[in-house]
Parts: structure tokens; C-alpha cells; sequence
């Protein structure tokens, strides 16, 4: 008998903890979503109301999803860049995206699909190790020496690299691409909830990119 009460009140208190934890957890994925929220006011989606700066990281993702459709977060994301730097509120781009196979490599993709979109091969760098949105914008300060930029993706992923980018002391605004549709975004949007929570368990634990490309500084004029 002794046993089974015993074993009851484990429960009980297995029980307990695991809704401290969850009640916890959900309050941090709230709270760490209302801390990105907040930088939607350094966000733009007119190119004629967003202030000009020399440099426009675009973020890179895949061209193609499943069964060789063009992605959608891909070609916004270009069309975008291509809208702000023929209106003048950019003067190069800086590609950083994900290069980690040899068959995979986002930044020289977009890359050429902005030259046949007009944008001049000497206005575009590129950026091989952009393995995660931290690794992007870091970098764009410690390699290619960059204090103020003007980060171009979805809404979503604009707040969340304009907050990375603030605590490091980059002066960071967002330029709008074209939201994805919540039917075709679905999953992307509740991996940005998760996401943003990452954030602030990487700062709280000083994770650093996974390059960090000491003494391989490369200034864009």
C-alpha cells in the first residue's frame, strides 16, 4: 500500500513539473515573439518612405522546393532587391545564404538571377557561410565591415535579423519582401515562432557564427 501511494505522489509531481514546464515554455515562445514584434518599427515596405544605405543584405534560401517548384520566399526576396537597388536606396548587395554542399549553393543562385535582373556583377558580394540568420549578420559586420545595412527578406524574418543585428551593434533597418500566403507559409511561419525563441537562447548562452572569419576582412567600397 505504502508503495502505491508512494508511486502516486511521483505522479503527482511528475505531473506538476511538466505543466510548470510547458506553462514556461509557453510564455518564453510568447514573450521572446513580442520582443521581435517590437522591431517591426525599423521596417519598411515602401521603397519611396525607406532611408538609403550603401549596403543591402539579402538573405538567402533555396530557389526550388519539392517537385522543382520555384519558392516563393526565393523569387520575392529578388524581386524585392531589385526593386530597392533601381530606386536607388541601395548601392550593392551583400548574398548571404547557405553554401554547405557543393550542390547546394544559395548565394551564387541569387546571385545570377539579380544579374539578369540588371543588377551589375560588381555591385554584388557574396557571403558563403550565411548558414543561419546569427551567422548573416555578424558577419556582415566582423567580415565585410558593415555598421549600417538594410536587410532585405519576408517581414517576419526582418525582425528577427534587425533585433540580432541592433544587439550587435549594427544600425539595421528591413526592407520588405512580399509576404508568402499563410496556405503556402504554414509551416515557415510556426518555425519562426520556435526561432525567435533560439534567439534568445543564443545570446543568453554567446553562441558566435560558425565561421567567424578572423583576419579575413573584406570591406565593400
Amino acid at each position: 500500500m505504502a508503495s502505491k501511494v508512494s508511486i502516486l505522489k511521483f505522479i503527482k509531481r511528475l505531473f506538476f513539473a511538466g505543466t510548470l514546464l510547458t506553462a514556461f515554455a509557453c510564455l518564453f515562445l510568447f514573450w521572446s515573439n513580442q520582443k521581435i514584434e517590437s522591431q517591426s518599427q525599423f521596417t519598411y515596405s515602401n521603397v519611396q518612405n525607406i532611408p538609403k544605405n550603401k549596403v543591402g543584405l539579402l538573405l538567402g534560401t533555396g530557389k526550388f522546393i519539392k517537385n522543382r517548384w520555384i519558392n516563393k520566399y526565393y523569387q520575392y526576396r529578388i524581386d524585392a532587391t531589385v526593386k530597392l537597388f533601381k530606386a536607388g536606396k541601395i548601392d550593392y548587395v551583400l548574398i548571404s545564404g547557405d553554401n554547405s554542399r557543393k550542390d547546394y549553393d544559395e548565394p551564387t543562385t541569387m546571385k545570377e538571377d539579380l544579374m539578369k535582373r540588371g543588377i551589375p556583377e560588381k555591385r554584388i558580394f557574396l557571403d558563403y557561410a550565411g548558414f543561419r540568420t546569427l551567422d548573416s549578420v555578424v558577419r556582415c559586420k566582423n567580415i565585410f565591415k558593415q555598421k549600417e545595412i538594410t536587410i532585405i527578406s519576408q517581414p517576419f524574418h526582418n525582425k528577427r535579423a534587425i533585433y540580432l543585428a541592433r544587439h550587435n551593434d549594427i544600425e539595421a533597418i528591413g526592407f520588405n519582401a512580399q509576404e508568402v500566403s499563410n496556405r503556402y507559409g504554414i509551416k515557415t511561419q510556426i518555425r519562426e515562432k520556435f526561432a525567435r525563441a533560439k534567439v534568445f537562447v543564443d545570446l543568453m548562452f554567446g553562441v558566435s557564427p560558425k565561421f567567424d572569419g578572423k583576419g579575413e576582412h573584406i570591406s565593400i567600397p
